[in-house]
């Protein structure tokens, strides 16, 4: 007679976990009746602790914004791009990201920069990290809004305070100068107290020539660039690869 009000006292609690096990329990009924008190009360704990991780790591990732829904383990390595099985095991340990490092992907379009940089920023959220992904053109537009609407320090705040920070299309176009000067205040304010993944088609020695003005470039690189790992890829296309493995439609629609 007591079980229905003991799981409304859990709801009320947000012990909606420990609910959950517990109607399991019951309809399982003569299943747990081996079972002593700890060890079923162990297992209500344990379902509880589950519930929460799973609902903050959904928070983490819808935070995240991660513009592909990648992770590590479905990560091609046979695919000839360059990848050294070593490093990129490095990498995906995560390490580097307590140690404030950043990590520079290069190399023509196609061959899954970007969604090797969601892998990572997926296993970074699942390791409990903060992480943010913006495309570089789209966030220059949201500084350049909130700089107008008085949300600038704020949002440049928020990118300070990102465990890892993922910078997807780097070099598409010659920033701006304000452009410039928020990418320095946003390095500066992660040198040494965050790690940034950036993706770019251009090779890391022609990024400074990409940035436009030599002294802020000098300064932005040096924050970047110095303690960085990198991971050039070459290779074909995998979108063309896998256009060119995928069947036929045999009805003959394209």
């Amino acid at each position: 007679m007591l079980i229905h009000p003991t799981s409304e006292r859990l709801i009320a609690l947000g012990l909606t976990g420990m609910v959950k096990a517990l109607d399991e329990q019951r309809q399982a009924g003569a299943t747990f009746d081996s079972l002593g008190f700890e060890e079923r009360l162990g297992l209500l704990v344990d379902r509880e602790a589950a519930e929460r991780d799973t609902k903050r790591l959904t928070t983490r990732l819808k935070f995240a914004a991660l513009r592909q829904a990648a992770c590590v383990e479905d990560l091609d390595l046979r695919a000839p791009r360059g990848i050294d099985r070593a490093v990129m095991a490095h990498l995906i340990d995560g390490a580097w990201i307590d140690r404030h490092e950043n990590l520079l992907i290069t190399g023509p379009t196609g061959l899954g920069k970007s969604w090797i940089a969601c892998a990572l920023g997926h296993k970074a959220c699942r390791d409990g990290r903060r992480v943010v992904y913006h495309r570089m053109p789209k966030l220059f537009e949201a500084l350049a809004i909130a700089r107008g609407d008085g949300r600038h320090a704020r949002m440049l705040k928020g990118l300070e305070r990102t465990e890892l920070l993922i910078l997807d299309d780097w070099g598409l176009s010659v920033p701006t100068s304000a452009e410039r000067r928020d990418l320095l205040e946003i390095l500066e304010d992660r040198h040494g107290r965050g790690s940034t993944i950036v993706t770019s088609q251009l090779p890391v020695e022609h990024w400074h020539e990409a940035i436009g003005d030599p002294t802020l470039a000098d300064a932005i690189l040096d924050r970047l660039v110095h303690n960085a790992h990198r991971l050039p890829l070459a290779g074909e296309s995998m979108r063309k690869r896998a256009a060119t493995l995928k069947p036929l439609d045999p009805t003959g629609r394209a």
